[in-house]
């Protein structure tokens, strides 16, 4: 149904602009097709299945700017920068640089929780007091999505020793002390999809795009 109402279109558009006509037609599909992804739910549309039949239908393909790889990266407060009022400063830098926040959630972690999350340093003389800490109050855990996130956002968090770490990153201007270092975040791709589901269920993380984003990619 939906092709066949695309190729009445361009038939329609052909007669009435001649050979420019389908471009005619095209650009206005770019421009509603754009508008309409940003306000139905892709669940209920099957946005990809629209575009597809839009260009099978005019013979062709319909030509969109590539969306940028969207990668996310896992970033949690730690107990001090909940206790602190900092959670607020967090997630303005993110927002600030362009990242958009997928998820999130306030909780205790329960000590199997804080097991697997710090597994590799078990056995580490340092492991007992990771785990003690993370798990002595709320911590915030979020998922930021957006174009090289889990490397930028490193290098936004600072070095793991606050006092390396440069002014203008989190640690830099908010922490002193390494055991109290406010914020984690994943430092590659792999660790965070290994802990985006370890703290998340799939139906916790949000899909969308933002009426912002057109300013922050091209």
């Amino acid at each position: 149904m939906l092709r066949a109402a695309a190729r009445s279109a361009a038939r329609t558009a052909v007669r009435s602009f001649g050979s420019n006509g389908k471009g005619v037609l095209v650009g206005a599909a770019r421009n509603a097709y754009s508008t309409w992804t940003r306000t139905t739910p892709a669940s209920k549309t099957g946005h990809a299945a629209v575009l597809v039949a839009l260009g099978a239908a005019m013979g062709g393909s319909v030509a969109f700017a590539a969306s940028p790889v969207q990668e996310r990266s896992f970033i949690m407060v730690k107990p001090e920068g909940v206790q602190r009022g900092l959670v607020g400063d967090i997630i303005k830098r993110f927002e600030q640089r362009g990242y958009k926040l997928v998820g999130i959630k306030v909780l205790v972690p329960g000590t199997d929780l804080a097991n697997v999350h710090y597994g590799e340093h078990e056995g580490k003389p340092f492991f007992p007091k990771l785990v003690d800490h993370i798990t002595s109050g709320p911590v915030v855990a979020m998922v930021w999505e957006g174009k090289e996130v889990v490397k930028t956002g490193r290098a936004m968090i600072g070095a793991t020793n606050p006092l390396a770490s440069a002014p203008g990153t989190i640690r830099g201007d908010f922490a002193v002390d390494m055991g109290r270092n406010i914020v984690h975040g994943s430092d590659s791709v792999e660790s965070a999809q290994r802990e985006i589901a370890l703290w998340f269920k799939p139906e916790e993380l949000w899909d969308f795009v933002p009426t912002i984003t057109k300013w922050v990619y091209e």
